[in-house]
């Protein structure tokens, strides 16, 4: 199984994976490392999944999964909350791994450079216009001490959008203007991954990105966009004790 950590000069206690659709037991189209229920796919082979994640990734406890919508909601780790409906959650308390699932959109993990403070961020489009990155870093009191971490997920010239998101993008902040690309179909090539380290950058966030596009690499990723029903990766972050 390979597992992605993240290239950033994140404290010793920090620890962070992304996953990859290799090696896992799920069949086509999920095949074969995916990670959500809520695809399709059979429950016993998503949990089977989980568990050489637990095994491999060595993280502490069961991570809260949540139920992602695309919306604003950011929850602070609770073992309680495990499927509750928000796109990220935080922590300041160590062994308590924060995770979302992607297959093109963001996974932007946090976390502070003293090493007492993380977050996963599921960011599609929707909810990089409606401002979830920004509602993430001010959970923390001093965004400026953060570091982020873009992990794989669609690239501009794979991510066509209409001219009504566009709009919605410079509506809600007309810098985003230049992260747009017209091209022969009169539609635009969106940069999602520039768009939110813009977003962030603007809070003093120290950013660091993958540069891994999901939708290129089919052998590597699963992406929405490219095969419509598939599977999803794992980003994870948390802190040891």
């Amino acid at each position: 199984m390979r597992l992605i950590k993240p290239y950033w000069p994140a404290p010793d206690n920090i620890k962070a994976v992304s996953t990859t659709r290799e090696a896992g037991v799920s069949v086509a189209p999920y095949a074969s490392f995916n990670l959500a229920l809520h695809v399709g796919d059979l429950d016993k082979d998503v949990r089977l999944n989980r568990d050489t994640l637990k095994r491999i990734a060595k993280h502490p406890v069961e991570p809260i999964w949540l139920n992602q919508t695309h919306s604003t909601v950011v929850v602070e780790y609770a073992p309680s909350l495990f499927g509750t409906t928000a796109d990220a959650s935080f922590t300041r308390n160590s062994n308590q791994p924060c995770v979302v699932m992607t297959a093109d959109c963001l996974p932007v993990l946090l976390c502070s450079k003293s090493g007492d403070f993380v977050a996963a961020v599921h960011a599609g489009w929707r909810g990089l216009v409606d401002g979830i990155l920004e509602k993430a870093v001010q959970k923390y009191a001093k965004p400026d001490e953060l570091l982020a971490w873009i992990g794989p997920a669609i690239s501009q010239k794979h991510f066509e959008v209409g001219r009504e998101v566009k709009d919605l993008f410079l509506k809600a902040e007309p810098k985003t203007e230049k992260f747009f690309i017209q091209n022969f179909n009169k539609k635009y090539l969106a940069d999602l991954p520039g768009i939110a380290e813009m977003k962030l950058t603007q809070y003093g966030v120290e950013v660091y990105q993958s540069g891994l596009c999901s939708y290129e690499k089919d052998e590597h990723f699963f992406s929405y966009r490219r095969d419509g029903v598939t599977g999803r990766m794992a980003s994870m972050i948390w802190m040891e004790s």
